[in-house]
């Protein structure tokens, strides 16, 4: 251990020979996350991602309208152009060097600074296609331009081979990049999944409707019961409707109308896109894009959109002398419809490099004057798509007011003077408690993958940020001090101690959802541990469970498993999998890695999860809790000892 005393003396050894200077692509290398947001899955289909945008940034500009993008048996993604290729002379800057080798292996190089090249584009920093090159084992690139085919290969970023003339090419032209992902910086274990990338691909093709994308993938690389094919041409001529209608499939919609249109703005080089269909579930989705990269963080643009949809059915509403419209925000306007938006901008200003949101202020105002206008014509248009629009958002807006009302009714029945419930509580919209759950989850990462994977009508999310408050050993006023336990006390609004009431629960069942590791175990016993000492009768009434997500996925010829522990896989292996000759087997790093779907089927869907009820055995819970969790170390170190010999293999 190092101690503050022996930090001083190494601190007093800081001179010049410690200041590093990385140069050419060593910082990608050295911290990836910076440029691609994580070395996980998303950061590894980040790297396709900005190959496909730099190819569309082309299509966009007018130079191509065809792009090939494949998956081989290898694990190889390559991405086609037919445009106007990669300059190959040699850079005015760097005489020894061509434009291409420039751009391939500088940080903030690129065409895109300014409009002479290109008028709206994706990338706008110059490090996509060099941070790909960086972050690969080999990458090679090929260039028709001129008549001429010109080829050079790189590994993890460094040239392997001199820029090559290998032939001509008179009925081809554009760019082609062909990589592979750097083990070294992915693990081992990563690789590209074939429904994520032809899903980016059509979402491409549905963007722009002037180009055609080619989408190949080697069928070894699909399961066997996959929707994914094997080959496609991904072709929308209707642009976001068409894509709208994919996204909705048969689901019921309030008005058989859909939002539709789009608006050019020639002397800014810009353009808005819209799409929208109010479902008849209530659960709507946004998806938003500006110059086609996706921006799942909305921005100024869905913030326009939303601005412009609100005033507009507020004017309808006094038109028609409907004044409960007067009551609507945007949440109950535009929460429960299918929403497709796209912009195309100059300069557009993202949060970060892997451009999650859009932060460009003059983007807002255009959106909402482009989309406004439109709006008021679509509404007086149509009278009775109108007024269910209007009858669909007013119904939402009471059922909010409905929920407010019953959340005050619960706080006055209980004493509790806050004003409303914790901020980060996503509730369930069934008013009654009869069916309904609440999940306690480990931090925003994974309280966001719960939110997108629970059923809305009756389960219910609380995000707890790391390690509550050891309720066992800590005194009194830091009990009523810590954040996390008052926002867990006030969710559950059934009161503490000899206040509890268990009539007033807000919920039928609490269930603690931690990572399937020592740490989610430790939470969980931090939270049982509140629970037993602050709400003995919440688990007296068996109302206390604990979920059981999966620690590993299983997958081999078509089949796919999860185990819960390390026994459990070796179980699977032994039965499912045997005899199977490559079993593809990979760790979840924590439930906010899961995607949504996974999260879902395995530990929240009522119909295919399995949960552990917690028991209360009064005569040995406290003195045990008292022994593991109290202020004596000494009872912890004997019960290890204790039972030491009865450990196997510890997840540590």
């Amino acid at each position: 251990m190092v101690t503050l005393f022996q930090q001083a003396a190494i601190d007093d050894t800081y001179t010049a020979e410690h200041v590093e200077v990385l140069e050419g692509l060593e910082p990608v290398r050295r911290r990836p996350g910076m440029y691609i947001g994580s070395t996980d899955e998303a950061g590894l289909h980040h790297l396709a991602a900005e190959l496909l945008d730099n190819a569309m940034d082309e299509a966009i500009a007018g130079h191509a309208d065809r792009i090939e993008f494949s998956l081989d048996s290898e694990g190889w993604v390559e991405v086609r152009d037919n445009g106007r290729g990669i300059p190959v002379d040699p850079h005015p800057k760097f005489k020894d060097k061509s434009a291409l080798e420039v751009i391939m292996t500088t940080l903030h190089s690129g065409a895109k600074f300014d409009d002479r090249a290109y008028r709206a584009a994706g990338g706008l920093h110059g490090v996509g296609v060099s941070v790909v090159n960086a972050l690969a084992a080999e990458l090679a690139v090929e260039v028709a331009r001129d008549r001429m085919l010109w080829r050079q290969t790189y590994a993890r970023g460094a040239p392997t081979s001199a820029l090559e003339k290998v032939g001509t090419s008179r009925n081809r032209r554009g760019t082609t990049v062909r990589f592979r992902p750097d083990p070294d910086i992915f693990g081992a274990a990563a690789r590209f999944r074939p429904e994520r990338l032809f899903r980016m691909a059509r979402s491409k093709a549905c963007l722009f409707a002037g180009v055609r994308i080619l989408w190949r993938c080697d069928p070894q690389r699909l399961a066997a019961h996959s929707e994914t094919p094997a080959e496609a041409e991904l072709h929308f001529p209707g642009g976001l409707a068409d894509f709208l209608d994919l996204a909705t499939g048969a689901r019921a919609r309030i008005a058989d109308k859909v939002f539709v249109g789009a608006v050019d703005f020639p002397e800014e080089a810009g353009r808005v896109e819209w799409a929208l269909a109010w479902l008849a579930d209530g659960e709507g989705f946004s998806h938003t894009y500006c110059n086609t990269i996706p921006t799942p963080l909305g921005g100024s643009h869905e913030a326009g959109l939303r601005q412009a949809l609100t005033r507009g059915l507020r004017a309808h509403g006094e038109r028609v002398g409907n004044r409960k419209v007067g009551r609507i925000n945007a949440d109950d306007v535009i929460g429960g419809a299918g929403v497709m938006l796209s912009v195309f901008i100059r300069n557009p200003q993202f949060q970060g490099q892997t451009k999650e949101k859009l932060e460009s202020p003059e983007t807002q105002r255009l959106v909402d004057l482009t989309v406004k206008d439109r709006f008021d014509h679509w509404l007086a248009a149509d009278t009775a798509a109108a007024d269910a629009v209007a009858a669909f958002a007013i119904e939402r807006a009471e059922e909010r007011q409905r929920r407010r009302d019953e959340r005050d009714r619960r706080r006055k029945a209980n004493g509790n003077r806050r004003a409303r419930l914790p901020g980060k509580l996503t509730d369930c919209s069934r008013r009654e408690r009869d069916g309904t759950e609440i999940f306690l989850v480990e931090g925003d990462s994974a309280g966001g993958s719960a939110k997108q994977a629970r059923q809305r009508e009756m389960q219910a999310i609380l995000p707890l940020r790391g390690k509550i408050l050891n309720v066992a050993n800590a005194a009194d006023d830091k009990r009523r001090n810590n954040q996390e336990i008052a926002d867990l006390k006030l969710a559950l609004g059934c009161g503490t101690g000899e206040d509890y009431c268990d009539d007033e629960l807000r919920y039928e069942r609490v269930i603690i959802m931690t990572d399937a590791d020592v740490d989610g175990a430790h939470i969980a016993s931090l939270l049982m541990t509140y629970f037993l000492r602050e709400m003995p009768g919440l688990i007296g009434n068996g109302r206390l469970y604990l979920a059981r997500p999966p620690l590993y996925r299983l997958s081999a010829g078509g089949v796919t498993a999860y185990a819960r522990d390390d026994a459990h896989r070796v179980e699977l292996l032994e039965s499912i999998f045997k005899g199977k000759r490559k079993v593809e087997v990979s760790r979840f790093k924590g439930l906010g890695e899961m995607p949504p779907g996974q999260l879902r089927e395995t530990t929240m869907d009522p119909g295919r999860r399995s949960l552990l009820r917690v028991e209360l055995e009064p005569e040995e819970s406290f003195e045990t809790m008292e022994r593991l969790m109290g202020r004596n170390p000494r009872h912890r170190l004997a019960f290890i000892q204790e039972n030491a010999a009865f450990a196997g293999e510890l997840d540590v």
